[in-house]
């Protein structure tokens, strides 16, 4: 195994039980096995999945105690035996996809995010909410080394994520997107995404902070579902035609948001989920959904291939996610704005504070 020097222990924030809070204390430094690289995470950004996974709201159980967090961008200081492809000294990032089998049917057609035995970074085993962190080698994210690793941190989740759901969003250049939620940390990056890919974007989201950091980020206009009497009419009336968008990602962490997506799309018009409110559903009315035979489908996380596509868009200079940085010891009071609703753009933790 190569290495450099490497300390016994670090500074983590664990999860200890169900509902929180994160404690700030060390732990152990683990080594990587065989096929596993070590990095040492400089910058993690948060995710409001990272506060599903402490407040245990969805049906698939974490690993407690657990150190969470899957946007950790770092430098490579060890490497397994097996693996050849990852250097020493390497910007490498650890991605909500930590691990998968390769061989299954899913792994072999590119849907590694499907694979049955996926290890899940901040979930499923310990993520980048620390000093140090394993993951498998062969899903690290690759970061180019011109890339600012503070900058760059939002991109391992958020970035990724929001790319995989407008190509699943199959809109073309020229034609209208509505994305639901996008004032926050998915949202505000699907904005900058969607319109380097050419699309006419309509931010939907509340307040005026909102509003202003989605029109500067490139939106062509904006609906404050506080303020709406009628957001479906609203929605349709920002398109050149009036007919609605041509698709619509949904990022929102409430549920009603995504029952009006399936109102105002047009004809023919797709929907991608991508939220993940707790206990919520999808309903749409099954006369009006095949008469205009509206598409409805999920988005989950990008694979290896789309990991690299969304980093080459941020290498371009496409892409600046906006965000807050503050210390890892102080991931208790980011979690209580984000229950509170008062984050835009995204924050980022300094695992040296």
């Amino acid at each position: 195994m190569g290495s450099v020097s490497i300390p016994t222990e670090q500074w983590a924030a664990v999860v200890e039980k169900t509902g929180g809070p994160v404690v700030y204390k060390k732990i152990p430094v683990r080594l990587p096995g065989p096929d596993e690289v070590l990095i040492n995470i400089k910058y993690s950004g948060v995710c409001h999945t990272d506060l599903h996974a402490m407040m245990g709201d969805w049906p698939i159980p974490t690993k407690l105690p657990l150190v969470g967090g899957h946007e950790g961008a770092g430098v490579v200081v060890a490497r397994g035996e097996l693996v050849k492809d990852v250097e020493i000294g390497e910007h490498a990032g650890i991605k909500w996809l930590n691990g998968s089998c390769l061989n299954c049917s899913y792994c072999n057609q590119a849907d590694e995010p499907l694979c049955a035995k996926a290890l899940l970074s901040g979930y499923t085993v310990d993520g980048s909410f620390q000093q140090y962190a394993i993951a498998k080698a062969a899903h690290v994210a690759h970061i180019p080394r011109e890339c600012d690793l503070e900058a760059v941190a939002p991109i391992l989740c958020a970035g990724i994520t929001v790319y995989k759901g407008l190509k699943e969003s199959a809109a073309k250049p020229g034609q209208h997107l509505a994305i639901v939620g996008a004032g926050g940390g998915l949202g505000s990056i699907a904005i900058q995404y969607a319109k380097a890919m050419g699309l006419s974007v309509i931010a939907i989201d509340g307040g005026s902070e909102k509003r202003d950091m989605c029109l500067k980020l490139g939106a062509t206009s904006y609906v404050d579902f506080q303020t709406s009497k009628d957001l479906v009419a609203d929605v349709r009336a920002c398109t050149h035609d009036g007919l609605g968008p041509h698709a619509a990602i949904v990022v929102a962490v409430q549920e009603k948001p995504f029952q009006q997506a399936t109102q105002y799309v047009r004809a023919r018009g797709t929907v991608v989920c991508m939220g993940l409110p707790a206990h919520a559903k999808i309903s749409a009315p099954v006369f009006d959904t095949v008469l205009r035979m509206i598409n409805i489908k999920g988005s989950y996380v990008g694979n290896r291939a789309d990991t690299a596509e969304a980093l080459e868009f941020y290498r371009r200079g496409l892409i600046k996610a906006p965000f807050k940085t503050v210390g890892l010891s102080e991931l208790n009071e980011v979690y209580k704005l984000m229950m509170d609703g008062k984050i835009a753009g995204r924050y980022v933790v300094d695992t040296s504070k």
